[in-house]
């Protein structure tokens, strides 16, 4: 894939997870349930794990095909889309799993409320990690034109870690969005609530 069909993809690709994402940040009616809430926020991460291993499998797909296919950068560049996405599946498919067969009924709703800001948080900081992968990619490619002997490799593995950073940045600041709009929802609700003064200390969780 070229650098030019390369972002072409990604383009298309972050259309349709915004579209996703743009549903699910639907505003919710009558929600005033710890578990209710908590439910909710399981079922966005159910559709961000659903996009990212979709994505993953899209990838493994075309880039066991063009490894096969293609000589040169190209190779290299599936090759690492392939080995990328070996861990993006595994790591939403384990998501998936935990959270299908999580149990929260024993929980409080503080502990909820907790759970849930952890999980927000850990998007934003995997929003982080993605800026230094982009910024490898392009270190990669920058040490190309100092290795003769490994340019094709470096500069197809560069623009596969791109690619691949570019989407995750995206993707991750997406879902960190949308949990942080759902839990903001939740507790401009509550603090209706007769309740309200017991809010004092689940609100200093907000980010």
């Amino acid at each position: 894939m070229l650098p030019g069909e390369q972002w072409n993809f990604i383009r298309n690709a972050v259309i349709c997870i915004s579209l996703l994402f743009l549903m699910m940040a639907a505003p919710l009616q009558g929600q005033s349930e710890y578990g209710d809430y908590y439910g909710q926020n399981l079922r966005i991460n159910n559709v961000g794990m659903a996009v990212l291993g979709s994505w993953a499998l899209a990838n493994i797909s075309i880039g066991a095909y063009g490894w096969n296919k293609h000589t040169g950068q190209r190779a290299y560049f599936h090759q690492m889309n392939v080995f990328w996405n070996a861990v993006n599946l595994s790591i939403a498919g384990f998501a998936l799993y935990s959270n299908l067969t999580a149990d929260y009924s024993l929980l409080s709703g503080e502990e909820l409320l907790q759970k849930q800001f952890k999980t927000q948080r850990l998007y934003l900081i995997n929003g982080a990690l993605d800026v230094g992968y982009v910024s490898i990619g392009f270190l990669l490619k920058h040490l190309a034109g100092k290795y003769p002997r490994n340019e094709w490799r470096l500069r197809g593995y560069g623009n596969s870690v791109i690619l691949q950073g570019s989407f995750l940045f995206v993707f991750d600041l997406l879902m960190y969005g949308v949990l942080q709009s759902h839990r903001t929802d939740f507790l401009q609700q509550v603090s209706f609530s007769p309740m309200q003064d017991a809010w004092g200390l689940v609100l200093s969780y907000q980010f």
